[in-house]
């Protein structure tokens, strides 16, 4: 799937649609299995990671002994373990300490992970996943959702790394949140492919005058439209930012998350309602979908995210409210 979707976005070549189909693809590759999405899309954030501030176009240069086409994840989040950059005295980097929730540890040939240097800041290093002093360990991950994600802790004892950018820029830089509005192309992904049955239901001739399945495809379709069409303005405008237009931060990255993940979940509460405990009990592909996304959802921080992006709008100014 990485290398069809290199091959996609090289054959468009450059235009103003790449963003819009660069969500075009997370949403089907998540839509066809949730664990997939959620591991690709961190691969192409990478990809982007170390474009952005290494002015590579190939990620292989940064660590030798890589394969052609190695895969990468981003482990930046701050969990439970701790991790630590050291620099020794011949300039090497080191890192020592666990890192939690490392999704797709086993299956990466390389990671970007975040850790703190010896003055507290928060950096970025590429490490490749067979050198010394990298331990998987089965600890960290006991959801039943995303459990095939492998997302346990991962245990550095003076592994070798190389930094990607300075201390604080995989957040300053222009990308940071574009890529945060793709994983909402995920959750939009996912949320349609659980949104099926209830529309077959529907149209389907077992109860095809239902009101209670009728009003519940009704919500779902209000809610996947808005998300959908909140993706595309996003897409758009991620593209305008990167020509030099207007900026698209936290405030805009936050607005289409929050309006996709309502969406999820009134796909989530309402199939479930309409359909009953049948396909989460009888079909286990929509069961894990269900399962996987509610997991997905939590990487949102909810209320937290709602209140960051309720002081923008008190501090920026006019909110787009209007016709």
């Amino acid at each position: 799937m990485a290398r069809a979707f290199v091959s996609a976005v090289q054959a468009d070549g450059p235009g103003s649609e790449r963003t819009l189909r660069r969500f075009q693809w997370l949403a089907a590759v998540t839509g066809c299995d949730v664990v997939v999405g959620k591991l690709f899309e961190p691969h192409l954030d990478a990809l982007s990671i170390i474009d952005e501030l290494e002015g590579a176009a190939s990620s292989t240069p940064l660590l030798p002994g890589l394969p052609a086409d190695p895969i990468w994840a981003v482990w930046a989040a701050e969990g439970p373990g701790q991790l630590n950059a050291l620099e020794d005295a011949e300039g090497a980097w080191h890192l020592r300490g666990i890192k939690s929730w490392c999704s797709g540890a086993a299956r990466v040939d390389a990671a970007l992970v975040g850790a703190r240097d010896a003055s507290g800041n928060s950096r970025l290093f590429a490490v490749g996943m067979k050198s010394a002093g990298v331990a998987i360990t089965g600890e960290g991950w006991s959801a039943v959702g995303m459990a095939q994600t492998d997302s346990v802790d991962v245990r550095f004892d003076s592994a070798p790394a190389v930094p990607v950018g300075g201390p604080g820029r995989y957040i300053d830089r222009i990308g940071f949140w574009h890529g945060a509005a793709g994983i909402a192309a995920c959750w939009h992904g996912a949320a349609v492919a659980i949104a099926q049955p209830l529309r077959q239901r529907a149209v389907s001739g077992r109860s095809p005058a239902d009101p209670f399945v009728l009003a519940a495809l009704g919500a779902v379709d209000a809610r996947l439209t808005a998300s959908a069409s909140a993706l595309r303005e996003a897409a758009h405008a991620i593209d305008q930012h990167r020509s030099g237009g207007a900026a698209f931060g936290q405030r805009e990255a936050l607005r289409v998350r929050a309006i996709v993940e309502a969406a999820a979940e009134t796909v989530i509460h309402c199939s479930g309602r309409a359909l009953g405990a049948g396909p989460l009990c009888r079909d286990a592909a929509h069961a894990r979908r269900v399962a996987d996304l509610t997991v997905f959802l939590r990487q949102s921080h909810a209320d937290r995210d709602l209140a960051a992006l309720g002081a923008r709008v008190a501090q920026e100014g006019d909110a787009p409210w209007m016709l």
